[in-house]
């Protein structure tokens, strides 16, 4: 027996709502599992490969899993600490550059600075502020137990969740098709297929992106000798998963330290903004031509809304969700919107080829009455 249109609906909406009070319940439990299914739907592409050379699937999974744990292991002993150490170097120098730029007003533009003016009240705050929030923040956040636990379990399940999931990805995909409900079974998988387009032309493509700029600004800036270019060249690698925001961001800040640290070598500051042109160039008529193709349907606003909201929503878990589903948001509501425009509530009755089956035969004609028209 043939459910009902609203049936369904009704089925379906139940299903979602039973899908976000799951991820509200247990979103301080789900963020390694959530990490490591990200990291298994991203190497599936390249296990598949493998598995297209000879290399079974266990044997794929594990090369796969040798390298990428090499690869961390390096970045943990080569990287990390030098982050770490450059990040806590930039927080206790802000209060100087803090006093630097108060300075260059005040010999500049002394009216700007006036006693109780806004940009003097904003730079003392700035200053007296700035090392006790960022030092209470890391105290908060470090001695607090359930904050090492969660960074632990992060740091060990992720990996392992990762491999297992990497290792039964297909059988995992073919088990949830066989789910699927079989009268709607051809437009659920069209409705897959283009969310997975949506996230491996997107999410897949734009990692990638974001690893080379990240590398190519984090070596440029120390190559010209900006100190904190290496956090900063990663901080504006990592933001330019949103589009424009990464350049935008990483240069100002990029910038306005070439600024303070080599105020009248213009030679310098130049070759600082030069490195941000070139990465802006490369992106947009390489990079992202190339890895993350044309329009995957995920606005930068939107995609900037979603981050926001499910962060806010759901933390750490939120942000890791949020990508995902706003593809899928995206996807459904476009089929949604499709639905409407082919139905008989967007085009009525305005097109001879609409079916009037049903409508009352009055003329004695052998045919339907063509409906009356609101207002006609």
């Amino acid at each position: 027996m043939t459910m009902s249109v609203g049936e369904q609906v009704r089925w379906w909406t139940i299903g979602a709502g039973v899908f976000i009070l799951f991820l509200w319940m247990f979103s301080d439990v789900l963020a390694p599992f959530l990490a490591g299914a990200a990291i298994a739907y991203f190497l599936d592409p390249l296990a598949d490969r493998l598995e297209a050379r000879g290399f079974s699937r266990v044997m794929a999974t594990a090369v796969i899993s040798i390298f990428a744990g090499g690869a961390f292991f390096v970045a943990m002993l080569l990287i990390l600490p030098e982050v770490f150490l450059q990040a806590r170097n930039l927080v206790e120098a802000l209060p100087g550059y803090a006093q630097a730029a108060r300075d260059f007003i005040l010999e500049r533009h002394p009216h700007l600075l006036e006693e109780g003016s806004a940009i003097d009240t904003a730079v003392d705050a700035l200053k007296q502020n700035i090392s006790t929030w960022s030092t209470r923040l890391l105290e908060q956040a470090w001695s607090s137990g359930l904050a090492i636990i969660d960074f632990m379990s992060l740091l060990v399940i992720t990996p392992v969740v990762a491999f297992y999931l990497l290792l039964d990805w297909d059988h995992l995909t073919a088990r949830i098709d066989a789910w699927a409900p079989r009268d709607h079974l051809p437009v659920v998988r069209k409705l897959a297929a283009e969310i997975d387009g949506v996230l491996s032309g997107f999410v897949r493509g734009q990692l990638s992106v974001c690893a080379i700029l990240g590398t190519f600004y984090a070596v440029g800036l120390m190559a010209v000798g900006l100190d904190f270019g290496l956090i900063v060249g990663l901080f504006a690698g990592l933001l330019s998963f949103i589009p424009f925001v990464g350049a935008l961001m990483g240069g100002a800040v990029s910038i306005g330290l070439a600024v303070a640290q080599f105020w009248g070598e213009w030679g310098m500051i130049a070759a600082v903004a030069v490195i941000f042109a070139i990465g802006q160039v490369a992106e947009g008529n390489y990079l992202t031509p190339k890895l993350v193709g044309g329009s995957v349907g995920l606005h930068p606003v939107a995609l900037m809304f979603a981050l926001s909201a499910f962060g806010a929503l759901l933390g750490f878990t939120g942000l890791l969700i949020a990508v995902p589903l706003a593809a899928c948001i995206g996807v459904i509501g476009r089929f949604a919107l499709s639905q409407y425009m082919s139905g008989r509530l967007y085009r009525g009755y305005s097109s001879p080829e609409d079916d009037v089956s049903g409508a009352p035969d009055k003329d004695g004609d052998g045919k339907p009455d063509a409906p009356r028209r609101f207002g006609a």
